[in-house]
This record gives C-alpha cells, structure tokens and sequence, in this order.
C-alpha cells in the first residue's frame, strides 16, 4: 500500500497562490503518475491536473488550464501543484491520488487507486 502525504493547503485571497506538495510514502513498481482532484461542499469530485511519469503526459482541467502547474521533483519523489491567480470558486479539499493510468484515462478517479487524506483550500472574495 502507498501512503501518500499531502501539505500546502490554506486559506488565500482571490488572486493569490498556493502550492501543494505530494509525497508518496515509497516508490512503487505500479504506480507512475500522481494526480490532484477536488471536491467542494455539495460537488462531486473533479479532475483537476495529473503528471505522469511514464509517457502518458501531463493534463489538466479547463477550469484550472493556464493557472494551476503541476510538476514533479524526481528525486525527493515529489509532485507539486502550484496554484496561481485562485478564484473562489477553487475552494475545495484537495485529493492528492498515485496510481498508472493509461493516457486515454489520465483525468478518471477510477484510475488510481492510492489515496491522500486531502488537505483544505479556502479561497476568499
């Protein structure tokens, strides 16, 4: 089982940035992306953006397209997602999730069986 370490959350104001960081807790042999997903009061949950290391690339929702950046230090096996110009309607706990997924899936929950305990981000008007 991978265990997976989220930190970087809190509260913002309307156009300023966040970053969440990812840790899993060992390499595994089956897993090769990390992505973030998100679900606010009432919402089900969302794709948000996904990194993965194997070929299936990088991918992100349109709602976060040009602002959000997701990125991974190789060697402290770290993936990052930095959060630029958040709006309110950003705000949601944040899912950090490892898993392999095919590129054609990359934005499915199903995809990825390892899970964080989230971490809450606040953005006010």
């Amino acid at each position: 089982q991978v265990q997976l370490t989220e930190s970087g959350g809190g509260l913002v104001q309307a156009g300023g940035s966040l970053r969440l960081s990812c840790a899993p807790s060992r390499r595994a042999s089956n897993v090769y992306a990390v992505g973030w997903f998100r679900q606010a009061p009432g919402k089900e949950r969302e794709f948000v953006a996904t990194y993965s290391w194997r070929g299936a690339g990088i991918a992100y929702a349109d709602s976060v397209k040009g602002r959000f950046t997701i990125s991974r230090d190789g060697a402290k096996n770290t993936v990052y997602l930095q959060m630029d110009n958040l709006k309110p309607e950003d705000t949601a706990i944040y899912y950090c999730a490892a898993g392999n997924p095919i590129a054609s899936q990359l934005r499915s929950h199903q995809q990825y069986p390892h899970w964080g305990q989230g971490t809450q981000v606040t953005v006010s008007s």
